[in-house]
């Protein structure tokens, strides 16, 4: 159930959203806030869009400008530390107790309880709103605020004048929330080593992609304006180093607010030349995942926005993943993993406030799993949880990000991301850093040329 204790400033946008959120979106777009209403992120609001104050039991705090306490061990690319591994959980939810806390899980959440009642659990932590971005990113969104509008493309509800923050803090409709999301706040420049794992419904573990990747994000150029920005939002470069069989192998994503104008190459060795993707979108596999995951269940969701048509349903407080920064801390991948589903042991769960964005098919597209549910973090924008359902209404897939705290940026970012598949009884997770010693490093800028068909064919196995 949403909550109703919402602060004045909800209440503003709930308003917002009632009057406007289905209203189709015209060629001039929807406005952008009005000076009123970008006024409260310095007031009510927190600078990227989230209530400031906490909730009425206290179980939420206020938001006090998040957690940007480098640990002075701590060397940049190297192994992450748990600043909270003091805490201790207030209490677990299990099978047993389930009926109690049932109103604030989500439905995949809920649906894994029953699966797996002897082994699913969930530890809940104290809430700590650890979410903070640099200044020229605060300063950004406030003008965001009043600059971005969402406007038609030809893939779907697009971002017009927004750049370098949060496009619509104050959100107005569901596709300006999920923009939020694709949009959000992770880090300039990253250089990451990590791998992918699927367990299959017996409990087989298979590593799939052991990856040295690059990431940039253009959209969040220091430097950069709306005038400078070209639309490339998220540039992402993978060699596959493992496992032997995919040794070699390449993929680059050039991804752009118009999803018409995103470009995806991929190298294979047995080929031994560098080929564009011809559909790299929504429900289609992605190699970076040897399939297993499509385009759009990448970090929950991801991708062009044409295929669903959105509804921002509301807020409400749900139990969230967050902080799990004791994922990176474990010893090796294998503690993660248990047959069916993560060690409840390593993963941390809070209480949090949440966007509610539904999706449904729109008329006349196409795709496997045709609605879907994501629940997006207030101070962050990520999307935390998500579920599809498939064409026959059944609950098929549910995602969820393992985000962790990253003083030295300062962001609360997703590391990790997966799902399970409730049809198959499979399920994965991509990026993992456990037991690696590069875990999501910051690094400056890459030159453009890095993300080229070029850079591939040079660095492809011959």
């Amino acid at each position: 159930m949403i909550n109703n204790k919402k602060s004045a400033a909800f209440k503003l946008k709930a308003l917002c959203f009632a009057l406007l959120g289905s209203v189709a979106i015209g060629s001039q777009g929807v406005m952008a806030a009005t000076a009123d209403e970008a006024a409260t992120l310095s007031k009510s609001l927190t600078p990227l869009g989230a209530e400031r104050a906490g909730n009425a039991d206290g179980t939420i705090p206020a938001w006090d400008g998040g957690y940007t306490k480098i640990d002075p061990s701590f060397k940049e690319g190297g192994k992450r530390s748990d600043p909270f591994a003091a805490d201790k959980p207030l209490f677990s939810i299990t099978s047993k107790n389930l009926a109690q806390y049932a109103g604030k899980l989500s439905d995949g959440t809920k649906e894994m309880f029953k699966r797996f009642p002897d082994t699913y659990r969930i530890d809940v932590y104290p809430t700590r709103r650890s979410a903070a971005a640099p200044q020229w990113v605060y300063d950004n969104t406030l003008k965001n605020a009043t600059r971005a509008k969402l406007v038609n493309s030809s893939a779907g509800p697009v971002p017009e004048g927004a750049f370098g923050g949060i496009p619509f803090p104050v959100p107005k409709n569901g596709a300006e929330a999920m923009w939020n999301h694709l949009l959000n706040w992770r880090g300039t420049s990253v250089s990451m080593h990590f791998r992918h794992y699927l367990m299959t419904a017996e409990g087989k573990q298979v590593m799939t992609t052991d990856g040295q990747a690059i990431q940039e994000m253009p959209y969040y150029y220091q430097e950069g304006s709306p005038q400078s920005f070209a639309g490339d939002y998220w540039l992402f470069r993978l060699l596959n180093v493992g496992p032997p069989l995919r040794a070699g192998e390449q993929i680059m994503g050039r991804t752009n607010l118009n999803g018409d104008l995103s470009q995806a190459h991929v190298y294979l060795t047995g080929q031994r030349r560098v080929r564009k993707l011809p559909n790299a979108c929504c429900d289609t596999p992605t190699p970076a995942t040897a399939g297993v995951m499509s385009f759009d269940e990448l970090s929950v969701f991801q991708g062009r926005m044409d295929r669903f048509d959105w509804k921002l349903v509301g807020k409400q407080e749900m139990y969230i993943p967050y902080n799990t920064n004791k994922v990176q801390t474990a010893a090796k991948p294998e503690d993660l993993f248990l047959a069916h589903h993560m060690n409840p042991d390593f993963v941390r769960w809070e209480l949090h406030r949440v966007w509610v964005v539904e999706a449904q098919l729109a008329p006349g597209k196409r795709h496997q799993l045709p609605k879907g549910r994501y629940y997006l973090d207030e101070d962050t924008w990520q999307a935390m949880l998500g579920d599809r359902w498939d064409a026959n209404g059944q609950l098929a897939k549910t995602l969820w990000s393992l985000p962790a705290v990253l003083p030295d940026l300062p962001a609360q970012a997703q590391l990790s991301s997966g799902f399970y598949d409730l049809t198959s009884g499979a399920w994965f997770i991509q990026n993992v850093y456990t037991g690696l010693p590069e875990q999501y490093g910051v690094v400056d800028r890459y030159k453009a040329s890095e993300f080229s068909p070029a850079a591939m064919a040079g660095a492809g196995v011959r």
